[in-house]
């Protein structure tokens, strides 16, 4: 496909634009040096325009959040018939929705935590879960708007009511999993390597833990039981299949060995749109498999199609 025509949709309008703009770049320059002839396309709300102008041979959607990541973007290139990389309409939609992408997973026998969807302004003074818990906007992504509220606080975040939250009135209240934090990719169906993630000077792998330098450590491979590791491959390859995604994605995992040998694993949510910034975890992985960057985004620009 070398010399074809590569649109990188980047940037876009979500909270998640500056990680979307670095994804982007590292990606189109990466297939440039693989031959591709690429346009950096800034998406606002004339991209179905300027992509019809364009007629690209395929779209490298390297979009992050709502509208990139939630199905809509990926109804436009159907609609125009452009093949693209990562996940189709269904599959993002579903995703995007961590509740609802919970309770697919929960039929499918992925263990998942307990958790409450509420409108945050129903949540008032008292607790909805006995704490520690986790509040999570429903459809975000980069850990904005998580808020960890621990055993000792006497009532829920008062962030929820005012006018300073800018992630949506629908949230989920999230049982707390104590322990160490795993993630596992799955590229074209099958498990890449698991990898630790330890935040540095954080209390949790928030936004500044996943994307400043220094911000966490990533072991890979996770140091942890070859049992364990198996079981998170696998649990990471049934997500990907159950929710319906195609060609990357990556799932999280919290495992908490403090009582048993065996501990509990719990699947926290897959990503469609996993980051392709210098600090992301997917290309680690990649790279750990013996794939160059360039031959990663490579790949997914020959996985590309349309009915994803």
């Amino acid at each position: 496909m070398s010399g074809k025509h590569v649109a990188v949709l980047l940037g876009g309008f979500s909270s998640e634009r500056p990680v979307s703009l670095s994804s982007g770049e590292a990606c189109a320059t990466a297939l440039e040096g693989e031959g591709f002839r690429v346009t950096r396309v800034d998406v606002d709300r004339n991209v179905a325009a300027t992509l019809s102008a364009l007629r690209p041979d395929v779209a490298f959607n390297a979009l992050h959040g709502p509208y990139g990541e939630d199905g809509t973007i990926q109804g436009v290139l159907e609609y125009l018939e452009i093949p693209y990389t990562h996940s189709g309409v269904l599959a993002s939609s579903l995703a995007m929705n961590k509740s609802q992408a919970k309770k697919v997973a929960a039929a499918a026998g992925i263990p998942v935590a307990v958790e409450k969807v509420l409108n945050r302004f129903d949540i008032g003074n008292e607790h909805p879960l006995a704490p520690p818990y986790v509040v999570k906007p429903v459809s975000e992504g980069s850990s904005f708007g998580v808020v960890m509220v621990k055993e000792d606080q006497s009532h829920p975040p008062q962030i929820l009511g005012s006018s300073e939250w800018r992630y949506g009135d629908s949230v989920m209240v999230e049982r707390y999993i104590h322990g160490r934090e795993f993630t596992c990719g799955v590229m074209n169906g099958e498990a890449l390597a698991v990898t630790e993630v330890i935040p540095l000077g954080h209390g949790f792998y928030d936004y500044d833990a996943k994307y400043a330098k220094g911000g966490s450590k990533h072991v890979i491979p996770a140091e942890i039981s070859p049992k364990i590791y198996q079981k998170i491959q696998s649990l990471a390859v049934m997500a990907h299949q159950v929710i319906g995604c195609r060609g990357v994605s990556r799932s999280d995992f919290r495992y908490d060995d403090r009582f048993s040998e065996e501990g509990e694993l719990i699947w926290l949510e897959i990503n469609t749109q996993p980051g392709m910034t210098p600090t992301s975890l997917v290309p680690e992985m990649a790279a750990y498999a013996g794939q160059s960057f360039g031959e990663f985004v490579r790949w997914m620009v020959e996985d590309a199609s349309c009915s994803r």
